[in-house]
């Protein structure tokens, strides 16, 4: 059950905002009242984007879930401009969750979950994708940056 767990990216997304709200408290900085309204809208952009790339995922026909072969290479919608959109609204809605929060001493949460992200699941993935798609993948790499 736990192994099935961390093997889901949300989990994690939980946990490095837990960390960074328990940072924020423990160092608390000022924060500007606009910053906690900006958190709010970044959480928003990340939940749309997360949305997005999703739904264009599932008009391919193809999984979602980390770890699974993929059905299409899906280059359309998000895809366009990361070639992980819903690893990036993570980082967005962390980054949101941290100043809504009023804890801006988390937001070092973010890169630290950025390369946890990057090590844990977008390298094995890329690597399937690799294998899946071949050539395809590879013109599709160069086009596109993993993050934006």
């Amino acid at each position: 059950m736990i192994a099935r767990l961390a093997g889901l990216p949300p989990v994690w997304l939980v946990l490095f905002a837990s960390a960074g709200a328990v940072l924020g408290r423990l160092v608390p900085l000022g924060l500007p009242p606009a910053l906690r309204g900006l958190g709010l809208v970044l959480v928003a952009a990340g939940l749309g984007l997360m949305l997005w790339a999703a739904l264009t995922m599932w008009r391919a026909r193809t999984t979602v879930m980390p770890g699974r072969r993929p059905e299409a290479l899906v280059t359309g919608g998000p895809f366009r401009f990361s070639r992980n959109p819903i690893y990036l609204a993570d980082l967005i809605l962390l980054a949101g969750l941290m100043l809504a929060l009023a804890a801006p001493a988390g937001l070092v949460t973010v890169p630290a979950f950025a390369l946890f992200l990057q090590r844990r699941f977008i390298l094995r993935e890329e690597a399937v994708i690799a294998a899946a798609f071949g050539p395809a993948y590879d013109r599709y790499r160069m086009q596109v940056r993993r993050w934006i």
